[in-house]
């Protein structure tokens, strides 16, 4: 550590740190456009200059110096900064009058009005006028895709959205052309980016120059309600921000938290909000005579009863989907319980995870801050950039970081990074020993296997997930410290569902026996990745027509995330609080009321009436879904146990869950900015192949 004095204080800061990261430590504030902490330094905007004794005897740009290259006082003195001295407020009113110099000023029709970079500084260093009478420089407004817009005018050349989008998202699409005053960025051909976390230069731009395109003149900042909560478009369940309006949910922003997203989200987590008002469901509906025809809460229920009662226990089953919360899975669970039924199964992909087999054999168990421990990584049947995206930007910064080989089996994709494609089977993991590759996979310390959830979903996937943990084993993957078996999951309610215990139970049927006729009477919880054939009774509690709407007989309307308050479980085993920022369409109610209200009729009456009192028991069976943000670990033997168990999988080449990225979900294919991007990543792929 080294001493340095900031305006009179003293504190102790690492040498690497920069001179505006030391300032920041004695609680000195330092405006700046470029400087960002997670990308790499450009010293371009100069807004951050500060006095040093000890340094150049000038104003010195903060971002883009070190503690280390300061000099000590003539008698061994700390270096001492200065932050707010007669020279340094003249050297940043000097920086501001030059930024303003060409910009617009045109605050009143800015979507950043009210959240701008720019906007707060002129106010602490602007002055009241220019005394600048030439015409300003205009900019051609670009276009780089349906997500970002562009007004360029106002652009000051900080440069922070061509680093994200070099260093984080891996995508060399953004770049400057030109010098000086006919600098301008663009993507060259001015096509649209491709990067799945390409929004993410909004939350970045310091000024109004790249803004939201969907958001565009919708809202201004004071008009909306925040509330904190957690995403549930892919298993990472990023922090996220919900803005509303009333009742409706106008967009979203990424929090900041170091253990899982950083302050990254991907662009379906931000741009899914228009799916969220586009097909709902608002009331329930009965079929009669094949249609679907609006209908009571009443009789809804009385249908149900009456179908669940000619049924009998044995034939009834339930079915539940990737966006259900713990909560009502709970009460699902213990509904299905008191009717006699263990016919219920989370798993509608078909994947082989057994909450029997021990909680290590189905978590993330590196967690994904632990990425950046790993020192080789063996990827098994995933599609990381697809699947998750924000844990593939954790992968590409290990990966800056240099000495870690990556290798992967499965399909060959762009992950942003370079690997080693070992071949597309399970016979190449078996024979993972005679690759290059393995020697550096064995002699690594903190080796890491990521397994695809969606890649075991076929009828060999028990036989795979163990081949993938006697891999674990045979490579020092789990050790003493360190346990690299991680399965990475795509549905936001897989882990929690697991352990709940939703799995079928002796002598219960799976969710692909019960979608193929073994049931009469079918429960969906929000399971829309499944198709149920003709012949069951088909109850879809559900927020959007989507899949499961269409094939139900009786349709309950739900909440989606954003209008209930339900604790998730993230891929890593991490308990997350999403909570309620705006309330169901019509008569749609949260999903656990429903199924309480539906257990009365049906004679099994759940016994919590509040969600507190239901939280209460489901506490006292699992009281690790207690403690929020944190996470309770696997057991390491549960691996080696998994190791052991007996099967072959076949040759087949193993190949990622998810197809479209865009549409994973009910919610993102209710969405039209979805589609778009959707129709744009197929026609990139298909130029690509061509």
């Amino acid at each position: 550590m080294t001493k340095v004095l900031v305006d009179g204080i003293e504190v102790d800061v690492p040498p690497e740190y920069t001179l505006l990261q030391a300032c920041e430590v004695a609680g000195a504030e330092i405006p700046r456009f470029c400087f960002h902490e997670r990308l790499s330094i450009a010293g371009n905007c100069r807004m951050c200059l500060i006095e040093v004794k000890g340094g150049p005897p000038k104003p010195v740009a903060s971002c883009a110096m070190n503690v280390r290259d300061l000099r000590p006082g003539p008698n061994g003195e700390p270096p001492a900064m200065f932050t707010k001295t007669p020279m340094v407020k003249k050297a940043r009113e000097g920086v501001m009058e030059f930024l303003l110099i060409n910009h617009p000023l045109d605050c009143p029709i800015c979507d950043q009005g009210g959240e701008c970079d720019l906007q707060d500084q002129a106010m602490a260093y602007g002055v009241d006028a220019s005394r600048y009478a030439e015409n300003k420089r205009a900019v051609e407004d670009k276009y780089i895709g349906p997500l970002v817009k562009t007004i360029m005018t106002r652009c000051i050349h900080c440069t922070r959205c061509i680093r994200f989008t070099t260093e984080v998202a891996g995508v060399n699409e953004l770049g400057a052309i030109g010098r000086g005053e006919d600098m301008e960025i663009t993507t060259y051909l001015e096509h649209a980016m491709t990067s799945e976390l390409q929004s993410n230069v909004v939350d970045l731009c310091p000024v109004g120059a790249l803004t939201s395109k969907p958001y565009a003149f919708t809202a201004r900042p004071w008009e909306l309600g925040k509330t904190q909560s957690v995403d549930v478009m892919d298993a990472v369940g990023s922090a996220i921000r919900i803005d509303t309006r009333g009742r409706e949910v106008l967009r979203i922003l990424p929090r900041n938290n170091d253990d899982v997203n950083e302050e990254w989200i991907s662009d379906k987590t931000r741009h899914v909000v228009d799916g969220l008002r586009t097909q709902r469901l608002d009331q329930p509906y009965v079929r009669v005579n094949g249609r679907l025809t609006p209908a009571s809460w009443a009789e809804a229920f009385a249908v149900i009863a009456g179908k669940v009662k000619s049924a009998g226990a044995a034939k009834i089953g339930a079915i539940v989907g990737d966006l259900a919360g713990a909560e009502e899975m709970f009460a699902l669970h213990d509904m299905m319980t008191r009717l006699g039924s263990a016919n219920i199964d989370a798993r509608q992909d078909g994947a082989p995870f057994d909450p029997k087999a021990g909680r290590a054999t189905y978590l993330f168990n590196a967690t994904i801050a632990g990425i950046e421990q790993a020192d080789a990584l063996l990827i098994i049947g995933a599609n990381p950039r697809r699947e998750a995206a924000v844990l593939n930007a954790r992968i590409r910064k290990r990966w800056r970081q240099g000495n870690f080989p990556i290798a992967l089996i499965g399909e060959k994709a762009d992950l942003t990074y370079s690997y080693d494609y070992l071949g597309a089977g399970a016979e190449t993991l078996a024979s993972l020993g005679s690759t290059k590759f393995a020697e550096a996979f064995k002699a690594a310390k903190n080796p890491l296997i990521i397994v695809g959830a969606g890649t075991l979903a076929r009828k060999d996937g028990a036989a795979l997930l163990a081949l993938a943990a006697k891999t674990a084993a045979d490579f020092g993957v789990v050790k003493d410290g360190w346990n690299g078996f991680s399965v990475l999951h795509t549905a936001a309610s897989r882990v929690a569902a697991l352990d709940l215990g939703l799995v079928p139970g002796e002598g219960g049927k799976t969710a692909a026996e019960m979608a193929n006729g073994a049931a009469d009477v079918v429960f969906l919880l929000g399971a829309d990745e499944i198709d149920v054939k003709a012949g069951p009774f088909v109850v879809y509690i559900g927020t959007h027509g989507d899949r499961g709407a269409h094939r139900a007989d009786v349709i309950l309307p739900g909440a989606a995330y954003p209008e209930k308050s339900a604790i998730y479980v993230n891929t890593e085993g991490r308990v997350q609080l999403a909570n309620r920022a705006a309330f169901p369409p019509g008569d749609a109610r949260e999903d656990w009321a429903i199924l309480r209200a539906l257990s009365d009729q049906l004679g099994v009456k759940l016994p919590y009436d509040s969600l507190n009192a239901l939280r209460q028991a489901m506490f006292a069976a699992y009281p690790h879904l207690m403690r929020i943000d944190a996470i309770a670990a696997g057991d390491a033997a549960d691996v080696a146990k998994l190791a052991k168990a007996a099967g072959t999988p076949d040759k087949a080449p193993l190949r990622s869950g998810i197809t479209d990225f865009y549409f994973t979900n009910p919610i993102a294919r209710a969405s039209a900015i979805m589609a778009e991007c959707s129709a744009l990543a197929a026609g990139a792929h298909k130029t690509a192949a061509e």
